[in-house]
């Protein structure tokens, strides 16, 4: 179970939002890298409550082959703060993780207005695997360059966007990455994009 000290860090709040079935290496690495940087990554979900975390992989060397991510149980996130109560204007960027969690976050209109706040004051924004469809259900994504995991590369064209399969793409305020696999690719601008928009 991941519960963390609610300890002031000077550098500003980060929004992270997720639900049941966050994924978890899109959610922890991010948690603790801000930390790390002296920012205050501050969990929300639906409500303020623990959630249940999963493991998204294609298992290998098994008898029957899986084409599709297996989902597993992983760790559990405390939230926070509830959609509902969070203003953007006390956060200094916003992170979308991935997992399943997305698919059911994208139709809650609280969250929707707060991505689109972000977007609309230019503040920092990662997204990572399925972390997109959350700023595709906001509308964030016309005219906008990113990567996501490949089977979620409609949610980029549909919405109006590119998509590009690499690593690290970095569009203006908007910073992606296709799975945790690229959490040491693109976290890093992130973060100097943070860093540029709130000096020490």
């Amino acid at each position: 179970m991941a519960e963390f000290p609610e300890i002031p860090l000077g550098r500003g709040k980060v929004f992270i939002p997720i639900g049941d079935g966050t994924e978890m290496m899109d959610t922890l690495y991010p948690i603790f890298r801000l930390r790390e940087e002296g920012y205050e990554p501050v969990v929300s979900g639906p409500e303020a409550r623990m959630y249940n975390g999963v493991m998204h992989e294609i298992p290998p060397g098994e008898g029957v082959r899986w084409d599709i991510t297996r989902e597993q149980a992983s760790y559990h996130v405390r939230a926070t703060v509830a959609f509902r109560d969070a203003l953007a204007d006390d956060y200094c960027g916003l992170f979308l993780s991935g997992g399943r969690a997305p698919e059911y976050l994208r139709y809650d209109k609280a969250l929707l207005e707060l991505i689109r706040a972000f977007f609309a004051a230019n503040k920092p924004v990662a997204m990572v695997c399925h972390g997109v469809e959350l700023a595709a259900a906001a509308g964030c994504l016309k005219g906008r360059t990113g990567t996501t995991v490949a089977k979620c590369e409609l949610d980029i064209t549909s919405f109006g966007g590119t998509y590009v399969d690499k690593p690290c793409v970095v569009d203006g305020n908007l910073v992606s990455g296709r799975t945790w696999h690229d959490n040491p690719f693109f976290l890093p601008p992130f973060i100097r994009m943070l860093n540029a928009a709130n000096p020490r």
